[in-house]
């Protein structure tokens, strides 16, 4: 059964892509809508089974190996302003009008902060695809995205750590600050002493593909470190393709990565996003949802635009950064997952949050295509 659903995937996922692109769109709009048309909401054609999403897994951890891989390394250490300006105004608007939103909903104080903490969260795996297809990934506008993402997902964790320890839940807020910082200093390390010796090494393997092999190793190992440490495993895989980067073996890894990953897995990962939406029960909440998916959407765009324009971007490009940071993706689902388990959401409202998460997620490459038209000819001749 694996197998054939594998088989529609790929098919449907490229035909929806190519049918997005004739219509000016991201082919990223196609694949997401074509999964929640082959799932179980619609179709049933495709199932949501723990083997895909094991794939699903793989593929958006391919997908932020390959983004790093393609950083300039020079101009993402020139976009640390812009990056730190992006992901704090990114997190204290959604939060602030998030925790208001709560409140008027009458949830408690603890869930009330739950829920701004939830509309704060940010995954760029979408906004990385869009970014590829428009050109920009290796743009001021992209290295200031990612970097952002970076910090966003830290703070927001951190945040969430804080929330928990004093709501209840059996957290050590030290402890939690203490493994990110270990991650991260080790990361750094690791990628400026341990990578490129483990890659020239590995390399002289008498079998076949060492080097490609070794990225991979590489890749993995930085993403189970980072969601051990309490950070998305997709930053971690960030990393690890940033620390290839600067080796010579980056264009190599690159091209390898590149096919495997849009092969199969990566295709997985975007059809896959829509097979998981479910609507069964939530017709008494539209209100709710619709309410919720305006002010996800409006504070992350507003916020983290603020940033981009505060840190010396044009307009055009403010919007068009603030767009990409729309998506919650995954990481909105972990946290969304934390609080279930933890009695700061309940199973109505966790419903409801999955398809807001699923809307932030739809309208992001569309909004991206739209603001990024042209935006870095207009960023360019702006700065001169």
């Amino acid at each position: 059964m694996l197998i054939f659903q594998l088989a529609i995937i790929l098919i449907a996922s490229k035909v929806a892509g190519d049918i997005s692109v004739k219509l000016g769109q991201p082919s990223v709009l196609g694949k997401l809508l074509i999964g929640i048309l082959l799932g179980p909401s619609v179709l049933g054609i495709v199932n949501n089974t723990d083997i895909l999403q094991e794939i699903s897994q793989i593929g958006v951890i391919l997908l932020m190996f390959i983004a790093g891989l393609e950083t300039d390394i020079d101009e993402f250490k020139r976009t640390g302003k812009p990056s730190l300006f992006v992901g704090v105004a990114g997190i204290i608007v959604p939060f602030s009008l998030g925790y208001l939103a709560g409140v008027m909903l009458n949830l408690p104080v603890f869930e009330a902060v739950f829920l701004g903490l939830l509309l704060s969260a940010t995954s760029v795996s979408i906004s990385v695809q869009a970014l590829k297809e428009m050109g920009n990934l290796k743009t001021r506008e992209g290295a200031t995205i990612l970097g952002a993402a970076v910090i966003d997902d830290v703070l927001v964790i951190i945040a969430l750590a804080f929330v928990m320890s004093f709501a209840g839940g059996d957290v050590n807020l030290g402890m939690v600050v203490l493994k990110k910082f270990v991650f991260f200093a080790g990361a750094i390390l690791i990628g400026w002493k341990l990578v490129p010796w483990f890659l020239k090494r590995f390399a002289h393997l008498r079998v076949s593909e060492t080097v490609i092999s070794a990225g991979l190793i590489i890749c993995f190992l930085y993403a189970y470190l980072a969601e051990s440490a309490g950070v998305a495993a997709i930053i971690g895989a960030y990393i690890a393709g940033v620390a290839i980067s600067v080796t010579p073996y980056k264009h190599e890894v690159f091209e390898k990565v590149e096919t495997l990953g849009y092969s199969i897995f990566v295709p997985v990962f975007f059809t896959s996003i829509g097979v998981t939406a479910e609507f069964i029960g939530i017709t008494q909440n539209l209100g709710l949802i619709a309410g919720l998916s305006v002010l996800a959407i409006a504070t992350k765009l507003v916020g983290a635009a603020l940033g981009a324009k505060l840190s010396g971007f044009a307009w055009r490009s403010s919007w068009g950064i603030g767009a990409a940071m729309v998506s919650r993706g995954e990481v909105a689902l972990i946290i969304s997952a934390i609080g279930l388990e933890n009695g700061l959401l309940n199973k109505e409202m966790f419903a409801v949050i999955v398809v807001v998460v699923l809307v932030t997620t739809i309208v992001t490459p569309p909004m991206m295509k739209l603001f990024f038209k042209d935006a870095p000819q207009l960023e360019t001749a702006e700065s001169r």
